[in-house]
């Protein structure tokens, strides 16, 4: 490869210094979960394992956007702590079985903040804090209980320090989940010792919300016997259909630093699961044993990348980016194989199911980095994948606890799953079984889909956002077509490949701008290139500079529309250096870490930078790569640009750090941009992969060579199978 030589007109940026440091298996140590959980990060907080389905943490009183995963740095307040979360959303779901300890006495209801006689709600007193991977603690300054939970796959437990009190409580509360969440019925099983003191509790709870059919049960066990144990509906809950209870777990007296252990299990399936689960994974009582688990859980999946770098925050950074891209997705079944389906049919796999899938996101980063790191798991997602188009008759949009949101546009998950058989992971599934799975999902006649193949494309006049939905069917047309070629299925291949240029229909060649085209042949008007409009505009989280580019699977075609190299090259150019705003009253708020109209902080864009790359500047591709390395992510509250987005805005500093990013769906290469480690090891199917960059520095931040396994290397991308296989990876920098 010809390394080219040109500077953009740019301030020069930051690299970390990094140098020879001693090695450590501590990587937990440099993980800081408070990263985003300011701005509009959304991330989780609170103790969990790698993928786990329990993420048990605090949750608080407001149901507002910045509080989609129960917490924000702006906000104490604390309503109790619940065993299921999602990390990063732009939507609120779950936040069920949540636990108060409490004293004294306290009324149901998820409270307001200032009045304490509604609810059992307290403030936390962050300065006594603890975030850890698989650890985390608080005090409740309306109690004084010094609160403490971690977690295994399925089962949390928590650890509650009370003062000397008369009335000691533990609250369970079935009834407030979060944001969109609603439940329709909930209940307890009480089990009694020989006694006739309660000794553990069953019990489930049933919502609607994002997931219009959410079924979660559990089991719950005690360190310290119940003396009394009480069932209360909230009268304040209109509800028509059952009412969601309480369960007031009273404890009586105790003295002065009493620790009080429960353990709770979930299942989606029933107690009986519930109960299997916590048999199997945590059958005893020390805390202090679960806990170091959960962090040797973390430090095996964190310790599959090892870099070289001796700037503290920087490594931060890093590793909380890599611990985010493995909160989800999480195990969504029980120990004995038993899952709950799309269909809400209970049956049992011979895999490892999985929830939590936000594809439209996740389908550009954070997927193709476990295909890399996390092999061990994609056989697994794959047969998740095929198991849930078997039960709702199309590959998941945007799954969660079992159920098809059909969040966000276009058809994600055929990407995702059309970038694993290629890479291998088919999960024994014949070729029939994986064309028919694509194809019945890229023609399914909802969602746009029926005036896509009706007209060749989507008509804005018929269907809202438009652009952003036929583009993103464009791109998974292109997905399958790769696939169906590597399957060997070249008539397949023809036609969606035909079918993935349907953006064409978009391209205003006198504006050089892809725009909404309406069932006559005529563009919408008025445009505005940097104008927004949330959900009803012809783009979904975006503005017309920004759609350009989401061509990912016909770079070659999209440079035919401009003409020439040079003129795609010089427009390229033009969207960083376009304003940094968005018009319109009801803009997305989804549009941000903007540098010119290039925005960060939202998925679409993330392959644009890498475009120079495949135009051959790579120079400049750098020079934009650095730029967003330091000016969107750092160690801080608001350390991210956007919505985390359940992994993929940490995935893809993480990728990009290596100095190689995938652009193309479903083709497995990776183009080289800017590597930002003197040293990367990656833990990969084959062994062990190392990247280095020899002479990294503020000055030579280019690279100007390459060497495969000692060999000189003069492509611009990589090769997944080399890298899966093990080897080196050698950058030179340089001016």
């Amino acid at each position: 490869m010809k390394f080219r030589t040109i500077l953009l007109a740019a301030s020069a940026l930051l690299l970390a210094a990094c140098g020879t440091e001693p090695a450590t298996e501590d990587y937990a140590s440099f993980v800081n979960p408070k990263i985003g959980t300011g701005g509009h990060g959304h991330v989780f907080v609170g103790a969990n394992v790698p993928f786990g389905f329990v993420q048990l943490g605090p949750t608080s009183i407001p149901q507002e956007w910045d509080w989609c995963s129960g917490y924000h740095d702006s906000d104490r307040t604390v309503i109790g702590f619940s065993h299921t979360h999602l990390s990063g959303t732009g939507i609120g779901d779950l936040f069920d079985i949540t636990v108060m300890p409490t004293t004294g006495p306290t009324t149901p209801g998820r409270g307001t903040e200032g009045h304490p006689e509604i609810g059992a709600w307290s403030y936390a007193d962050r300065t006594k804090e603890v975030t850890e991977p698989g650890y985390y603690s608080v005090m409740l300054e309306r109690y004084g209980i010094k609160a403490e939970m971690t977690a295994t796959a399925r089962v949390g437990m928590h650890r509650y320090t009370f003062p000397a009190t008369e009335t000691a409580n533990l609250v369970f509360d079935l009834e407030n989940g979060g944001c969109w969440d609603s439940v329709y019925d909930s209940g307890f099983e009480v089990m009694k010792d020989e006694n006739g003191r309660v000794k553990a509790l069953g019990g489930y709870r049933y919502s609607t919300g994002w997931a219009r059919n959410q079924r979660i049960f559990f089991w719950a066990e005690f360190s310290r016997p119940c003396e009394e144990f009480s069932i209360v509906e909230n009268p304040a809950n209109l509800n028509p259909r059952r009412k969601p209870v309480y369960g007031y777990y009273g404890m009586g007296k105790v003295e002065e630093g009493m620790q009080v252990l429960v353990k709770v299990a979930l299942s989606p399936v029933s107690v009986e699961g519930a109960k299997a689960n916590m048999a199997a994974e945590l059958p005893g009582w020390d805390f202090e044993a679960v806990k170091a688990d959960a962090r040797k859980a973390w430090n095996e999946e964190l310790g599959r990348v090892a870099i070289t770098c001796q700037d503290a925050d920087t490594k931060t950074v890093f590793y909380t980016a890599l611990y985010h891209t493995m909160v989800a997705p999480s195990v969504y079944n029980d120990v004995d194989g038993q899952y709950r389906g799309s269909d809400d049919v209970v049956r049992t796999g011979n895999f490892q199911n999985y929830t939590t899938f936000s594809l439209w996101d996740t389908y550009r980063a954070q997927m193709p980095l476990m295909t890399l790191i996390h092999a061990d798991r994609c056989n697994d997602i794959t047969a998740t994948f095929y198991h849930i188009y078997e039960q709702q008759g199309d590959l998941p949009v945007w799954h969660l606890m079992g159920n098809e949101t059909d969040c966000m546009v276009g058809n994600p998950g055929l990407v995702a799953f059309a970038d694993n058989i290629v890479k291998g992971f088919q999960a024994g599934l014949t070729k029939e079984q994986m064309i028919t799975a694509m194809t019945k999902t890229a023609t399914m006649p909802d969602r746009g889909q029926n005036f896509r193949m009706e007209y060749g494309y989507i008509p804005a006049d018929l269907y809202a956002e438009s652009v952003a939905n036929d583009m993103e069917y464009a791109v998974a047309d292109g997905a399958l077509a790769n696939a169906a070629e590597f399957l060997g299925d070249k008539a397949t291949a023809v036609v969606y490949r035909d079918r993935s240029h349907s953006y064409r229909h978009f391209w205003d060649p006198d504006l050089q701008f892809m725009r909404g085209r309406k069932v006559d042949g005529s563009f919408t008007e008025p445009f505005d290139p940097i104008y927004s409009r949330h959900e009803t505009s012809d783009y979904t989280e975006g503005t017309g500079w920004q759609y350009i580019w989401l061509v990912p699977q016909d770079v070659q075609g999209l440079q035919d529309l401009f003409g020439s190299r040079e003129a795609m090259l010089a427009k390229l150019d033009g969207l960083f250096e376009a304003p940094d705003h968005v018009e319109g009253e009801n803009a997305s708020p989804d549009i941000s870490g903007l540098i010119g109209q290039y925005a960060h902080g939202n998925e679409p864009g993330h392959h644009t930078l890498y475009l120079y790359s495949m135009l051959g500047e790579p120079d400049k591709a750098a020079d934009r790569i650095r730029q967003v390395y330091k000016e969107m992510y750092f160690n801080d509250v608001e350390g991210l640009a956007g919505n985390e987005d359940v992994g993929q805005m940490s995935a893809w500093y993480v990728l990009s750090s290596f100095g190689f990013y995938q652009v193309e769906p479903a083709c497995p290469r990776f183009w080289f941009g800017a590597p930002n480690w003197e040293k990367a090891v990656l833990k990969v199917a084959g062994g062990t992969f190392t990247i280095t960059a020899k002479g990294l520095s503020e000055e030579n931040r280019y690279i100007r060579g390459v060497k495969l396994n000692g060999q000189p290397y003069d492509l611009p991308y990589i090769e997944y199978k080399d890298i899966v296989k093990g080897g080196t990876l050698e950058f030179t920098m340089g001016k």
